[in-house]
């Protein structure tokens, strides 16, 4: 892998890497905790993942971490699952988001946008008053540590103010984005039984309103714990009988008190995609993601109080979890409540010039889909403020790497490109943006600090330059304390640990490049196995995709019932294109040419379009099992997929193969 690309595509000046926070924390660890003053980023990732209690224990001194009672020991069991971080230790995730507002009152903690694409800001001491009020009425209306509070909302000022003061009373968050039906909703909420459910009547998108007062109606039906609805009239809609009104609940000029609770205490539920089955309900702890995203956001984004964070998510997406993370490094954040690519595929760009976002965060889909539009970024808006940016939801192909840093040098901007991976399942990245190291082309800089990521072959051998299972060999503050409704773990164990005892093996493939930068193959779940080599579909993807004719592609492997194997590969074409002889056989060459003749698909054939995820991830393994015969009730949840339409196409196909 490392001679693919011998020259970096970007070289941080040795200005950039000495201001650079993870510059200054590092001769700070030197001086204060043993850590390599020389050596650079390796020398430092090596002594966090060598010295973890060390370098935890700084992680939270450099931050000053708030601690109202002190901890015993910053690890106590070490082992994976179960893990104990910080024992004795009790504070407050909420407090820590808010602190900016005593020497920053004034200044804006959000900038929210929609589909106007007029910012309008909301002060750290506004927002902090918002928490205030709405804490001490959550309070009032019988809201204790441990009880779940859920937002069916938009990415919006009210949804920040209402997590922010579930945290702040010791209450577990969740939410979903409003362009999920009742049925993804409920598969998610009837889980974990709220006691409180924010919602909107509706939703802009995409040019158009979208009123959601029926689902809300079957939510609250459906949801009997459920003591208080609290309704937020985006669309302007009066509130529903018996529902409270968002006005009413955040105009007290209340300070907020913040709830003391342990380290370990539930913040947050998340939900994995759900694609095959109910959503796995992930528990992530307050101390846990406190000190990860310092970490990250700190450290790896570079983020501080000059910065602001635009990030292109919904509420539905750990990427808004992770944004408003951003208010723990005094960061101002960018909440946009719109479609991707309305009124044009340039949007998103235009929002980064108008909030003067430093660093800027999309989809690699995003990225190729501009590329595709002969959008030009920084030619046709200003930028200038623009530091990184950085993608995620799938790995960015080397042409998405070269057509940003092009399009940025064309106008003399020297862009940090950030390609990072992670996942819901610890709400932050296992490798990917450092300000300080090179980016090489179609590579993830490298693994996170006090992240012992590897890459394993079946036996649990350590491999470089080859392709192996991405796993972490030791415990992140942020991985899950347990899912809900896991009463034995066994959920939990038999999602991460069942394959190699003690060690979280992640499900992508990955290589750990002899230079220590990182390239993401895609989903060891869903893997291609041919004459016995495992080959990842996110490299067949990126070679297909560069043709213009092809909008989005999807391979699967499906193992047949006489021993052989059968591989497609489905292509949505753009409009106008056809599927003619010249296109198939230009598929297969720039297949066989940037890959290799084992990568050639046994069939290509033409789909009205590829199935995803409610957050945008094209899925393989329902594909597969409804090609192998399984009922489509049986092979996918309803509830999880963006257009269940598409699906009736591979089932048809399976039954006529059949």
């Amino acid at each position: 892998m490392s001679t693919v690309n011998p020259q970096p595509l970007w070289q941080p000046d040795p200005e950039q890497i000495a201001q650079a926070r993870i510059t200054k924390f590092q001769a700070w660890a030197a001086a204060h905790h043993g850590a390599p003053a020389e050596g650079g980023y390796a020398a430092l990732h090596r002594w966090s993942v060598d010295e973890l209690d060390t370098f935890w224990k700084a992680v939270t001194q450099w931050f000053d971490v708030r601690f109202s009672t002190p901890y015993a020991r910053v690890l106590g069991d070490r082992s994976m699952p179960g893990a104990q971080w910080f024992p004795g230790a009790t504070l407050n995730y909420a407090e820590h988001a808010l602190r900016a507002a005593a020497s920053r009152a004034d200044e804006p903690a959000l900038l929210h946008v929609d589909e106007a694409h007029d910012p309008h800001s909301v002060t750290w001491a506004e927002l902090r008053r918002q928490v205030g009020s709405l804490a001490a009425r959550l309070r009032a209306l019988g809201v204790r540590p441990g009880d779940r509070v859920s937002g069916y909302l938009p990415n919006i000022p009210q949804a920040v103010v209402a997590l922010l003061a579930t945290a702040a009373v010791g209450g577990v968050w969740t939410s979903c984005a409003p362009d999920f039906g009742a049925r993804s909703v409920l598969d998610r909420f009837q889980q974990v039984e709220p006691v409180v459910l924010f919602t909107v009547d509706g939703y802009r998108y995409g040019g158009k309103e979208h009123d959601r007062r029926d689902v809300v109606a079957e939510l609250r039906r459906e949801l009997p714990t459920l003591r208080a609805v609290v309704h937020i009239p985006l669309l302007g809609t009066e509130a529903p009988d018996g529902a409270l009104d968002w006005s009413a609940l955040t105009s007290a000029d209340t300070e907020p008190v913040f709830e003391q609770v342990p380290f370990d205490h539930p913040l947050w539920v998340l939900y994995s995609s759900g694609t095959t089955g109910l959503p796995k309900a992930i528990v992530q702890s307050q101390g846990g993601i406190l000190v990860e995203h310092l970490k990250q956001l700190g450290l790896h984004c570079d983020l501080g109080p000059e910065d602001r964070f635009f990030w292109y998510t919904s509420t539905g997406w750990m990427m808004w979890n992770f944004l408003v993370s951003g208010l723990l490094t005094g960061t101002t954040i960018v909440l946009y409540d719109g479609s991707p690519g309305y009124p044009d595929t340039g949007a998103q760009w235009r929002i980064a010039e108008r909030t003067g976002a430093t660093l800027y965060g999309t989809s690699a889909a995003y990225v190729m889909a501009c590329r595709k539009a002969d959008v030009h970024p920084s030619r046709d808006f200003d930028l200038s403020a623009v530091k990184c940016v950085a993608t995620t939801g799938s790995p960015l192909p080397p042409d998405g790497f070269r057509w940003l840093h092009d399009e940025f040098a064309d106008s003399g901007a020297d862009l940090w490109i950030a390609s990072v991976s992670g996942g819901t399942d610890v709400c932050s990245c296992f490798a990917g943006a450092v300000p300080t190291l090179p980016v090489h082309i179609g590579e993830l800089q490298s693994p996170g600090l006090g992240t012992n990521l590897q890459s394993w072959d079946p036996s649990g051998r350590s491999l470089t330059d080859e392709v192996g299972e991405l796993v972490v060999t030791n415990p992140m503050p942020s991985m899950p304390i347990h899912f809900w409704n896991d009463p034995d773990g066994s959920r939990y164990h038999d999602s991460y640990f069942a394959t190699y005892p003690g060690v979280w093996r992640h499900g992508d493939w990955i290589t750990i490049t002899s230079r220590g930068s990182v390239v993401i193959h895609g989903r060891s779940d869903s893997t291609l196995n041919r004459q016995g080599v495992r080959m990842g579909s996110a490299d067949i993807y990126e070679a297909v995709e560069r043709l213009p004719e092809i909008r989005e592609s999807l391979v699967i492997g499906v193992e047949q019932p006489d021993g052989g194997y059968w591989m497609p590969l489905f292509v949505h074409l753009t409009p106008g294109a056809t599927l003619d002889e010249d296109l198939l056989s230009r598929i297969k060459r720039t297949i066989r040419e940037q890959l290799s003749p084992r990568h050639v698909p046994d069939e290509i054939i033409e789909v009205p379009g590829v199935p995803h995820t409610l957050t945008g991830k094209r899925i393989e393994v329902p594909v597969k099992r409804l090609l192998q015969g399984t009922p489509l009730e049986k092979a996918v949840n309803p509830g999880s997929i963006d257009n269940l339409d598409l699906l009736a196409f591979y089932e048809d196909l399976a039954r006529k193969r059949a």
